[in-house]
């Protein structure tokens, strides 16, 4: 039986393989989320700037790793950036990917 979550969140040995090909991690927490605690090398995007941010994510030429606090924020930016025709995977919850990288 698949966990809940586990339909929505990549697998660890996917994450790992994107992150070691390049992939950027965007975390979509607010600022005070985000300085509060985060990924080293992570670009803070907070949700609702990614409309506005779309075009610079895709210069970045790169997949993109989200994450977020529990991994819904990343849920939804990953259906929008998909849909912007962005290569990106849903990291979960920032401290879960923070273990495995």
């Amino acid at each position: 039986m698949i966990p809940f979550f586990g339909k929505f969140f990549e697998k660890k040995s996917d994450l790992q393989l994107a992150l070691k090909n390049g992939a950027v991690i965007i975390d979509v927490r607010s600022p005070f989320e985000f300085d509060a605690g985060h990924i080293k090398g992570s670009k803070n995007i907070p949700l609702e700037n990614l409309k506005v941010r779309v075009n610079e994510i895709k210069q970045y030429n790169k997949p993109v790793v989200i994450v977020c606090q529990n991994g819904i924020r990343s849920s939804t930016a990953q259906t929008f950036l998909k849909g912007k025709g962005v290569p990106v995977y849903n990291g979960g919850a920032w401290t879960n990917l923070n273990k495995i990288i």
